[in-house]
């Protein structure tokens, strides 16, 4: 399949519906009674165990290394933060380690600021990675113009 015939839209498709989702829970869920957001975030939590195992089998189980190491790198970044999110970011925030219920929702509210931006600017990232592999189709389509050209 040629990268512009389409295969960026479906994963565009994709982004679009997982950040409808997302906008529509958090929505609801500023709302909701205290019961409903744990049962969401329990529900996001399960979904979120679930894609780590996924990757966990792409890196251990993939035939292409580069696969592997595209799927290791996010591993390493889910598990880092939220190590950060559960053991780390309330002392940081606070040099006497305290631990109180206001600087956890503190560091919880930090925590995801920096989590939407860090999502933002993996959509940057897509879309340079996704302007490159056109960038390089074309390369390739001209190159092989250019051969044709000359044998004429």
């Amino acid at each position: 399949m040629k990268i512009n015939e389409g295969i960026f839209a479906i994963k565009l498709y994709e982004l679009e519906q997982q950040y409808g989702r997302m906008q529509s829970r958090l929505h609801l869920c500023q709302t909701e009674d205290h019961s409903k957001i744990r049962q969401e975030l329990q529900k996001s939590t399960d979904e979120y165990k679930e894609n780590e195992i996924l990757l966990k089998n792409n890196v251990e189980g993939s035939r292409s290394p580069a696969v592997a190491a595209l799927a290791g790198a996010q591993l390493e970044y889910f598990q880092t933060v939220r190590r950060i999110l559960e053991q780390e970011l309330p002392d940081y925030l606070h040099s006497e380690t305290s631990t109180s219920p206001e600087d956890r929702t503190e560091a919880a509210a930090l925590y995801a600021e920096y989590a939407i931006d860090f999502a933002v600017q993996s959509a940057r990232y897509a879309l340079i990675a996704a302007l490159k592999a056109i960038d390089q189709q074309m390369n390739s389509e001209e190159q092989k113009e250019e051969k044709q050209n000359e044998t004429k």
